[in-house]
């Protein structure tokens, strides 16, 4: 019983110490968007338009009545036995069954038309999702930046700490004066009061975070940070392309539609009815009569139209190439802009340690001249702080590297 409980609480606090990728944060904050359940909307109109446009080739059933009265009827001018004068007041009820055989390819272009507007209806979607990205970059980063500056705030503390414990000494020994000490004391407080600050502000992207993955993240969660690899740019693979090329399908199809609509129809057809008189025009009495033939259908008003609606399409076709080139050269431009920015972080970061071990031995020196009593506290925190700004640089530098990669693998989409 005791193995098996451990076992649980084990189980229980695994979560607790979880790693986080932000490629999962991506798949997570996409899957979790609102607009996902779009997909599933869209796809269900589309299989209800395909099955009505199927549908047109099942036989059209029409049902009608009438019933009129006539101020003249046809006479025959000569008295014949049997046969009595058409009556002016006429009653018929017709059922008309029409089966297309042919309607010129209209059925087949209305459910193209039909698939391509849901593909662009998708296209749209996913291009409003893919911007998730690049808010999961800046909450993402935001937290390794937080993260870093926590970890190298924790060192400055204890370097306080061991600073203060010195100086302390110091001052019992004669060698320092309570100002030197003070002027310490400032910046540990300076130092628990950045702690706070950086710890709100990784609570606060954390909690983003958390909405936007549709994922509670907890205070242990390890944010893995990527390795800085320069992706590759040489081709630009964003959904809105395929968007575009979508649009453009959608207008070949409607293309299509309009090449159907000059085609001529053929089909079949059966009258039946019930009427006062029948087809009999002779007979006054009420009977039941059908006809049944096949019928050739060519509505030629179509040709007037046809130059226009071509014309008006290859327009929208030619407005979306437009977008399209806009697209990719402001992409080019956002590219190139990215791709200076990885270079100039990549460029700081050659200095950065540099800088750091220059300043720490700065520091060094200002504690063995403190230990002296040849500086002051003041002077001595001076340099403390250069070292620490410094380091935080290096870690800015870093992230920010990083958050440039990882933008650029946005722009590009590889």
């Amino acid at each position: 019983t005791k193995s098996i409980s451990f076992i649980i609480a084990l189980l229980t606090c695994l979560p607790c110490f979880a790693q986080l990728h932000i490629e999962n944060c991506y798949q997570k904050a996409q899957a979790n968007y609102p607009l996902i359940k779009q997909y599933g909307l869209i796809e269900k109109t589309k299989e209800y338009n395909l099955s009505n446009a199927n549908k047109g080739y099942l036989p059209q059933v029409t049902f009608s009545a009438k019933a009129t009265y006539q101020s003249e009827v046809t006479e025959i001018p000569v008295q014949m036995p049997g046969i009595e004068t058409i009556s002016k007041d006429q009653y018929s009820a017709t059922i008309d069954v029409n089966q297309t055989i042919w309607d010129g390819g209209a059925i087949k272009s209305q459910k193209e038309s039909v698939r391509t507007a849901a593909e662009v209806d998708k296209m749209n979607v996913e291009v409003s999702i893919y911007a998730i990205n690049e808010r999961v970059n800046q909450l993402y980063f935001g937290i390794l930046l937080a993260d870093a500056q926590i970890n190298q705030n924790q060192l400055l503390q204890d370097e306080l700490k061991r600073n203060y414990d010195q100086v302390q000494s110091y001052v019992q020994n004669g060698i320092a004066n309570q100002a030197d000490l003070d002027a310490i004391k400032v910046d540990q407080l300076k130092a628990k009061q950045n702690e706070a600050q950086f710890f709100s502000t990784k609570k606060a992207y954390v909690e983003m975070l958390s909405k936007l993955i549709g994922e509670e993240l907890s205070e242990n969660t390890e944010f893995v940070k990527p390795e800085p690899i320069r992706p590759i740019a040489n081709e630009i693979n964003r959904p809105e392309l395929a968007f575009y090329d979508a649009q453009i399908k959608n207008l070949e199809a409607q293309n299509s539609q309009i090449t159907s609509g000059l085609m001529p129809k053929l089909g079949l057809f059966v009258t039946g009815g019930y009427g006062k008189p029948g087809l009999n025009m002779l007979e006054p009495d009420f009977s039941p009569y059908y006809i049944g033939g096949i019928k050739l259908s060519w509505n030629i008003g179509n040709f007037y139209t046809k130059r226009n609606s071509r014309n008006k399409i290859q327009t929208s076709v030619s407005s979306i190439e437009t977008q399209r080139e806009t697209f990719l050269f402001n992409t080019a431009l956002d590219v190139t802009q990215k791709d200076n920015n990885i270079d100039k972080y990549f460029d700081q970061l050659k200095y950065d340690d540099e800088i750091i071990a220059l300043r720490n031995s700065v520091k060094r020196a200002s504690e063995a001249k403190m230990a002296n009593g040849t500086l002051s506290g003041t002077d001595l925190t001076r340099d403390i702080n250069a070292e620490q700004m410094a380091i935080q640089d290096k870690i800015l530098h870093e992230t920010e590297l990083l958050l440039a990669i990882y933008n650029l693998k946005f722009v590009t989409n590889n």
